[in-house]
């Protein structure tokens, strides 16, 4: 008879499987629930900027991919379309790179085969019980619904329009944002050091959003080629274009018990932040490293579903998601400001930013997370 779990993980996305490998590896007995089959989709055309943390934790379970599918950026530029502008620089930062872009289809091929040839983890088509669940299945997680989780919603009114483009000019390592009325554009490079591939990601409004999709690519490249004021040339797509609506949310309770065990959330079942800042998946990779390492340092007689440790990764992980869930929405506020004195005071402050040094500096490692 199969000994019984030490942890059912509900979701086998970035952040699921992340969890599945730290776990193993300090020999707990851990599920991984498998979603159920479905059709073809289409290829994904997501990437993720990861900070050094994320790009820490990855490499201890043996997952970061090669410098092609994870391009280290040197050179980060903003722009305001009322002439404010700022750039972080990696050499002046005195580091190898200020993020790396990572192709998500190739990080999640990497997990699923580390997961796959880990013999503590067993593979679920269904949840069992377990000491512990930890819900990772994403922003429409049906599991917390399913344990009664207030899921507190703050809709952007902007939707996420993400796709891939070859551009005729090299991106050279430089991520490139603008913000224009209450649009943001970012082109986040990819295929490495001499790639000529960004990934897209064009926060706009629901009716642009759809205006866009219904677009021909040679309309919709004609418009990107435009918002991007023609920085990297002529655009062709690559891929599809994915669209979501953006939000801000958090759970109330991140962690709880019902009749099934102990249960804790994770990722974006936990919260959802604004794609401006670039900080989605490395908040949600922060949460499995800080479960992880109480689960870790938890008093010998204690269970992983012991209430005392799982507050103790609520409280961390909610004062760590306070700063940088205000931020966003500072952000998204501030540049969506258009009337009045706001596109001034927006330029002012950014040119002045760009000149000071010292708070360039600290704010960039903060983002950096070094």
């Amino acid at each position: 008879m199969a000994l019984p779990l030490d942890v059912c993980i509900r979701g086998d996305g970035i952040v699921g499987r992340t969890l599945a490998l730290l776990l193993a590896r300090e020999r707990l007995r851990v599920g991984l629930v498998m979603p159920e089959p479905t059709p073809a989709a289409q290829p994904d055309v997501r990437a993720y900027a990861l900070n050094q943390a994320s790009k820490d934790l990855l490499t201890s379970v043996r997952c970061w991919p090669d410098s092609v599918s994870a391009t280290p950026i040197l050179r980060m530029e903003v722009a305001d379309q009322a002439g404010g502008a700022i750039q972080f620089d990696a050499t002046s930062l005195g580091t190898d790179a200020l993020t790396w872009i990572v192709d998500v289809p190739v990080l999640q091929a990497q997990l699923a085969d580390a997961v796959r040839f880990q013999p503590q983890i067993e593979l679920l088509n269904a949840p069992v019980k377990a000491t512990l669940t930890v819900v990772c299945e994403g922003r429409a997680s049906r599991t917390r619904a399913e344990f009664g989780v207030d899921f507190e919603v703050a809709p952007y009114g902007q939707h996420a329009l993400a796709t891939r483009v070859h551009c005729e000019k090299p991106h050279a390592q430089v991520a490139r944002q603008w913000f224009s009325k209450v649009e943001v554009l970012a082109f986040l490079p990819l295929d490495g050091a001499s790639g000529h591939t960004v990934a897209v990601v064009w926060s706009v409004s629901p009716e642009q959003a759809k205006t866009l999709q219904a677009a021909s690519e040679a309309e919709f490249c004609d418009a990107l080629q435009t918002a991007s004021h023609h920085s990297l040339g002529s655009l062709t797509l690559m891929g599809e274009r994915a669209e979501w609506p953006l939000q801000s949310a958090q759970a109330r309770q991140w962690t709880g018990s019902n009749d099934s065990g102990a249960w804790a959330l994770a990722g974006d079942a936990a919260h959802n932040v604004h794609p401006l800042a670039g900080q989605g998946l490395n908040l949600g990779l922060a949460d499995v490293a800080e479960l992880a390492d109480q689960l870790q340092q938890r008093d010998y007689w204690r269970s992983v579903g012991d209430p005392q440790v799982l507050r103790r990764y609520e409280r961390a992980r909610k004062a760590g998601m306070l700063a940088m869930a205000r931020g966003g929405d500072s952000l998204h506020w501030l540049f969506s400001q258009q009337t009045g004195m706001w596109p001034q005071l927006r330029r002012w402050g950014m040119n002045r930013m760009n000149e000071a040094t010292p708070l360039k500096r600290w704010l960039a490692r903060q983002a950096m997370d070094i």
